[in-house]
């Protein structure tokens, strides 16, 4: 009878954050009903769970979801992520506190000390590790472009700016036209032009994506290319939502495993 709660647990879990990945993909934005209808029946089901299983496990219950969101909370409040994500490693904190034992061991054959006690900080690790992938992407596809078009990456107009700077843009970001960057609003820019006296734009690299101010920083961009100071190729980065990489990372822990922990077992 337990793994019917534990089948229930998973595809709960499941199904909340495929609708809430979808709507972050399509709008940006995820509706607190989401998160109030995973959060009690979460609780409930695992709390039953517990209950009438195994009521020894209900205080490590208790101290699996007030490290998860501890830790959610810091990396809210760092700007590591947004509400929504804090919210959904918080409920996944209620519905899967622990890795689902009695369902079918991952591919990896192992589950992870830290999958038995703290279930959610795998899906977190491994949805972080496939969201870096991610940069790997940006990274060959800017070289293809570079290597196709001929154009610099880098060319006039970013003397000032560091090494680093220029890395951290092309495996975040992507040239787009000025038109595409108006259109397609969920695409930040990563550089900003300030106009000098001689009404001449300096570019500046944006490591950090604006959402507030985006549409000032995109009228100054298309000022400068519209005086042909710089040229209509601006780096901006598309914002993938961070949701659907964390359901990605919930499967991939429940199929495969944790990845870090198999990355230590090859490095070991």
């Amino acid at each position: 009878m337990q793994i019917i709660f534990e089948i229930a647990r998973t595809i709960l879990a499941l199904c909340s954050l495929s609708f809430a990945s979808w709507s972050d993909y399509k709008t940006r934005e995820v509706s607190d009903t989401v998160w109030m209808l995973l959060a009690p029946l979460g609780f409930a089901t695992t709390f039953f769970e517990i209950y009438l299983y195994d009521i020894a496990q209900l205080p490590f219950y208790g101290i699996s979801f007030g490290l998860t969101a501890l830790f959610a909370i810091i990396i809210f409040c760092s700007g590591g992520f947004g509400g929504a994500d804090a919210k959904a490693l918080m409920c996944m904190a209620l519905v899967l506190p622990f890795y689902p034992a009695n369902l079918p061991a991952p591919l990896s054959g192992t589950i992870s000390p830290i999958s038995h006690i703290l279930f959610p900080l795998t899906i977190f690790s491994n949805s972080v590790l496939l969201a870096a992938l991610m940069a790997i992407v940006l990274f060959l596809y800017n070289v293809f472009w570079h290597l196709q078009t001929g154009k610099e990456l880098f060319g006039g107009k970013y003397e000032n700016e560091s090494l680093g700077r220029k890395i951290l843009v092309l495996i975040t970001g992507y040239r787009v036209s000025i038109s595409k960057l108006k259109e397609k609003w969920h695409v930040y820019p990563l550089e900003d032009a300030t106009e000098s006296a001689d009404n001449q734009f300096k570019r500046k690299l944006l490591v950090i994506p604006k959402d507030e101010g985006r549409n000032a920083i995109v009228e100054r961009l298309e000022k400068a290319v519209t005086s042909g100071t710089i040229q209509d190729s601006i780096w901006a980065t598309p914002g993938l939502p961070f949701l659907i990489f964390f359901t990605i990372g919930l499967l991939t822990a429940l199929f495969l495993g944790d990845i870090v922990w198999i990355l230590l077992g090859f490095i070991l």
